[in-house]
């Protein structure tokens, strides 16, 4: 078993190894190539022609895991709480234009289907939610980590994951029928709790994680670091609160350190395997011939919520009064959709019932996670051009 399993591991870094040298070659996003590789070499199509193809398991899903961890602690290292606490308000309005705009589409959308309103529901959290692990590797790749636009981008998508625990407390009580107002209650109070400690320790812990930090063996530096990230983000997720984000606030935490340059000269690599891992586990996971069944719907989706995150991207970005150049690149950068879209996609099939539910939306949620995460960096790295056309028609 564990021979087997290493060779699968083996072939896995492989397949990644030589996406990525593809993308290199023609100049392109890593990411697209990345997940596209899973989708070859999994077992719905290299299975499919008879040769050999690598399954999902438990060792390359957690591996994922801590891909969406380290990139989301590697963006909390570019910001300080007091940035975060100071664009409070910014990131409210750009937050509620977000969900205003994409949260109702996904529900119409679902209900002009001819579905139920808590079916409606499920596909409206889907298409709502970016994906803050695609996002951030691209802002690393594109060098726009330290830019003005990363700004309403990271204020939008912390919004965005904090909106998302409340509403995967709500989604959970409505799909088990029970409705309960005070377990719903509960289960808000003890994420909130957790993020208010969390933000606490951040805001008041400099010297704690200054001296967590301090030793000058770099073997015993990067294991207390991935040991801090990890178990925040660990107790996060089994409290039912989003992983990414406490990683982030710990990333926030050791931005306020001496250590900053440290940790990312002897941390980016890691950063980087992970994160290949995880975008590959996308297409691996990936089943083209359920995605083929619901293409109809799919394409309703892509065609109808790509220009609604268009909108609400780029006018989130005037609100941090952005010009019209990097307030389209906030747009482009907030098309992506990912993890959270697969997470509640798996809620509903694993707690609801019906055909929609446990089907249906599925299928539905793996192609569009696909689909617009191929589009989203596409998009992203094609964002100044679409500014500079945008310039020229309506010049500041």
């Amino acid at each position: 078993m564990a021979e087997t399993l290493l060779l699968e591991l083996g072939a896995m870094f492989a397949a990644i190894a030589l996406a990525g040298a593809l993308a290199q070659a023609l100049g392109q996003s890593v990411i697209p190539f990345y997940i596209v590789a899973g989708l070859v070499v999994n077992p719905f199509v290299l299975g499919a022609l008879g040769l050999p193809a690598l399954s999902d398991n438990e060792v390359i899903t957690v591996v994922g895991e801590l891909g969406i961890v380290f990139l989301l602690f590697f963006l909390g290292l570019e910001f300080s709480i007091g940035q975060l606490l100071s664009s409070g308000q910014q990131m409210t309005r750009a937050g509620l234009l977000d969900i205003g705009i994409n949260l109702p589409v996904g529900i119409a959308i679902g209900l002009a289907l001819g579905w139920t309103g808590l079916e409606a529901l499920v596909l409206g959290g889907i298409v709502y939610i970016s994906s803050s692990a695609v996002i951030t590797k691209s802002l690393i790749d594109l060098g726009w980590i330290a830019n003005a636009e990363s700004g309403p981008i990271l204020g939008t998508l912390v919004f965005e994951d904090l909106a998302i625990a409340v509403y995967l407390a709500t989604l959970a009580a409505l799909l088990s029928g029970s409705g309960d107002f005070g377990t719903l209650l509960s289960n808000i109070s003890i994420v909130g709790g957790f993020f208010l400690v969390l933000v606490l320790t951040v805001y008041f812990g400099d010297a704690l994680f200054e001296r967590f930090l301090a030793t000058r063996s770099n073997e015993l530096f990067v294991l207390r670091t991935v040991a801090a990230a990890v178990l925040v983000a660990g107790a996060a997720l089994a409290l039912g609160a989003s992983e990414a984000v406490a990683a982030f606030f710990v990333g926030m935490g050791f931005s306020s350190t001496g250590h900053t340059e440290r940790i990312e000269e002897l941390l980016v690599p890691l950063r980087d395997v992970f994160a290949a891992v995880f975008f590959f586990w996308i297409g691996l996971t990936t089943d083209p011939r359920l995605v083929v069944a619901v293409a109809g719907p799919l394409a309703l989706l892509v065609v109808c919520t790509t220009p609604t995150k268009l909108v609400s991207g780029y006018f989130g970005g005037r609100l941090y009064d952005l010009d019209s150049r990097r307030s389209v690149r906030v747009a482009c950068g907030m098309v992506t959709r990912g993890e959270f879209s697969l997470i509640i996609a798996t809620l509903a099939a694993s707690q609801g019932s019906g055909p929609v539910l446990t089907e249906t939306l599925p299928a539905l949620a793996v192609g569009y996670v696909l689909v617009m995460s191929v589009l989203g960096t596409t998009l992203m790295g094609s964002a100044d051009t679409a500014g500079r056309l945008l310039n020229r028609m309506a010049p500041e």
